[in-house]
């Protein structure tokens, strides 16, 4: 059975020490996999990885959190992150890249907000740099990864901005209303192990809203994706998530919307070649 994990950072320094028995266990069980860039360096290296191995694709970008210097607690990870300006030559050379299919992680994130800023003040560049990636995508013919945290709204309006773009809102974790408005501009919803937590004791309500979403969206606009080394599904919840566990995700679908895996992993992984068209070209 083919499975497609759309958003993937298996190039990252949680897989330094066994980067390829990872991708390698992951390709044998067949899933196909998208390496994420999220700055300059980590866009390189996932062209660098991808060049390894058949099956195994990337995509680049500058992700907000490295806008501006901040310290990053995330699973897996703690880091002081390092401010980028947003190189637009440097990464149009990078997507001219075969291996390249897509542009991103790019977005907006007003979730964490460094010590002497506020979210007003950090929106405009992350705004201004969005758009440098929009700009890029249409050059290039290819999609948008796209990230989004705490500011669907700001998204939204951005989006509508523009024509002739298409793409991802990965890591989808919203309610429906948001989900509506994405579906209407065209955009599929990547979903990740968080579909498979229970629900949170302070907040029951919000994975409710994410499974309605899940259960309410059409078929052909889901995308599957990890994350990882992040956000590792059920069972495998508190260890480092790898490609291969994107079927917990996708069990997680099928349960919620009544059909078979198999009807799942065939609907998602055509929707990821639809998506992303490069991959069908070469």
């Amino acid at each position: 059975m083919e499975i497609f994990d759309t958003h993937a950072h298996a190039h990252f320094n949680a897989f330094q020490a066994d980067q390829d028995e990872v991708i390698k266990r992951s390709l044998a069980q067949g899933v196909i996999i998208n390496l994420i860039g999220t700055q300059s360096d980590t866009s390189r290296r996932a062209i660098e990885v991808a060049e390894e191995y058949q099956g195994v694709y990337a995509s680049v970008g500058l992700h907000p959190e490295h806008l501006f210097s901040k310290w990053v607690d995330e699973e897996e990870s703690t880091f002081q992150s390092r401010e980028e300006n947003f190189d637009y030559t440097y990464y149009k050379k990078l997507a001219e890249h075969p291996k390249v299919i897509g542009i991103g992680e790019c977005g907006l994130d007003l979730y964490r907000i460094p010590e002497g800023l506020t979210p007003e003040q950090m929106l405009p560049k992350q705004k201004e740099v969005f758009l440098q990636h929009i700009k890029l995508a249409q050059e290039m013919n290819l999609p948008l990864v796209i990230h989004c945290r705490e500011a669907h709204q700001q998204l939204i309006e951005a989006l509508r901005s523009q024509k002739n773009v298409s793409g991802v809102i990965h890591c989808y974790t919203s309610h429906w209303t948001n989900a509506e408005q994405y579906l209407t501009m065209g955009f599929y919803l990547g979903f990740t192990g968080v579909i498979t937590f229970p629900p949170l004791k302070k907040n029951p309500q919000a994975q409710e809203d994410l499974w309605e979403v899940v259960r309410r969206l059409p078929l052909d606009r889901i995308l599957l994706e990890t994350d990882c080394p992040y956000l590792a599904p059920l069972p495998h919840r508190g260890k480092r998530s790898e490609p291969w566990m994107v079927i917990e995700t996708a069990k997680k679908i099928a349960e919620l919307r009544g059909i078979s895996l198999t009807e799942v992993a065939a609907a998602t992984t055509a929707n990821a070649y639809r998506l992303f068209t490069k991959i069908v070209h070469n």
